[in-house]
């Protein structure tokens, strides 16, 4: 890995080229962000500007006193070969190029951005052309361009994000920042004139806050990349999982993927067995991405794929399985033994083989009875609990009892929908502690089969044990 990178997510000095307060434009989104959020050193370039919000604004990134380890470019593509020589001169470590108008749009676009290549003379790192750049929740590097009364950033949390498209990128962050999902760092590389994911997964790979690896990918540009790309997520998945949203699946999306970035998608098939070769986690979208993340970041590894299933309801029981076993993973019929135990404590009407349905005359105390003995034997590798705060006996110390199971070490989600004060209050102490909540059960049943994967992927489990 190019001890440049580092200079990517934490720059000590940041030149921002093309710095403006032009009401609307990219550069005073960037301008504005990084003088209010970011924690280091920030000087501002425009030729036609002497001062800008109190603060000096200079000629030339060749005017910059000191060392400069990050230049962000904003200016028109045009001028952009140009600045890059100086860059160069300069002695800056790695530019961000925001500016679109390369290879993405042909012909003379092309030939542009090497131009851009051939100046930056192999001593300066390149990320874009065409991209949003990076986001860093730890020290406020922010080059997302979407003003934060439009697109909220993420707490800093142990989640990290490898966008091929810049306005994907924006639009999850923006979401998991609503859905309170801790996201660390996030990348969107666009052209990939010079940076490219393989590199971005080695340096994520490293970082020690960062526990699971999302990455939105659409295409490959260059030869010879999908054989590096596959030995990367190879050697890092063995240490920490890489989720990835594959998109350009058919013919039609791969011609748009074409214009969109200047890759190739390629053929879908290939990719998908690429990425199982790799030991990568694939997902159907990138919202589904974040929430098996969020399983795979705070939930110990199982053992096996048998699941425990609970619920209060017959209908659910039943759409839980079927939606587990879609996923490959196993809902055990309990021992008579043990279904023996839990009836002498539970109510007649009370199903105890697996799904264990407590019916809508549920409580706290049942869950709890029925937590504390089925979790810790050897017949169950793992959970899943749906609870409706809805019903009469149900409140939210239910959450108090699903949280001291962790001494278990066995992985819980849990399903719960509704929008009551108990609901908001039971899943928010969930989630608080480090449980994961749901209320898709096809998502809930996929962050599991996820983490079953990653366990045989570790080692921790055999494949195909039951």
């Amino acid at each position: 890995m190019d001890p440049k990178l580092e200079a990517l997510f934490n720059p000590g000095t940041v030149a921002l080229i093309g710095a403006t307060l032009r009401e609307g434009s990219v550069g005073a989104v960037i301008t504005r962000t990084l003088l209010e959020k970011f924690k280091g050193e920030v000087y501002l370039v425009n030729p036609s500007y002497n001062e800008l919000l109190g603060r000096k604004v200079y000629k030339s990134v060749l005017d910059v006193p000191g060392n400069v380890d990050l230049a962000i470019i904003v200016t028109p593509a045009p001028t952009v070969p140009r600045i890059m020589r100086e860059c160069a001169m300069k002695g800056v470590r790695v530019a961000i190029i925001i500016s679109g108008g390369f290879s993405e749009t042909g012909g003379s676009g092309a030939r542009l951005e090497e131009e851009v290549k051939e100046n930056a003379q192999g001593r300066v790192r390149i990320l874009g052309p065409n991209c949003t750049g990076v986001y860093n929740a730890y020290n406020g590097l922010d080059t997302f361009f979407v003003p934060r009364n439009r697109m909220e950033r993420p707490r800093p949390g142990p989640i990290a994000l490898i966008s091929q498209s810049g306005a994907v990128a924006g639009l999850i962050l923006d979401w998991a920042a609503r859905r309170n999902i801790g996201v660390g760092l996030a990348v969107n590389y666009g052209n990939k004139l010079d940076i490219n994911e393989a590199e971005l997964l080695e340096y994520l790979a490293k970082d020690s806050r960062i526990k699971v690896i999302v990455m939105y990918m659409e295409g490959l540009k260059y030869p010879g990349e999908g054989k590096k790309l596959i030995e990367v997520m190879k050697a890092i998945t063995k240490t920490k999982p890489i989720i990835v949203y594959k998109a350009g699946r058919s013919r039609s999306s791969s011609r748009a993927v074409r214009s969109h970035t200047a890759a190739l998608a390629g053929n879908y098939e290939i990719y998908r067995a690429m990425l199982r070769q790799a030991g990568a986690i694939e997902v159907n979208n990138l919202f589904e991405a974040f929430e098996v993340a969020k399983t795979l970041v705070t939930q110990p590894l199982p053992r096996g794929n048998r699941v425990l299933v609970i619920t209060d309801s017959g209908g659910i029981g039943v759409q839980s399985v079927d939606n587990l076993e879609l996923m490959g993973l196993l809902i055990p019929e309990l021992p008579e033994e043990l279904r023996e135990n839990l009836s002498r404590s539970l109510p007649p009407l009370v199903s105890v083989i697996n799904p264990i349905d407590l019916t809508s005359g549920a409580t706290d105390e049942m869950y709890r009875l029925v937590l504390n003995t089925v979790l810790p034997t050897n017949y169950v590798d793992m959970a899943l609990i749906a609870a409706y705060m809805q019903l009469p006996g149900m409140t939210p110390k239910l959450a108090d009892y699903i949280i001291d199971t962790k001494r278990f070490g066995k992985p819980i989600v849990v399903f719960s929908i509704g929008d009551n004060e108990d609901t908001r209050i039971f899943k928010a102490k969930l989630e608080g502690s480090g449980v994961p909540t749901y209320d898709r059960l096809e998502v809930a049943a996929k962050a599991l089969r996820a983490l079953y994967d990653y366990a045989v992927i570790r080692g921790v489990a055999a494949a195909g044990y039951s």
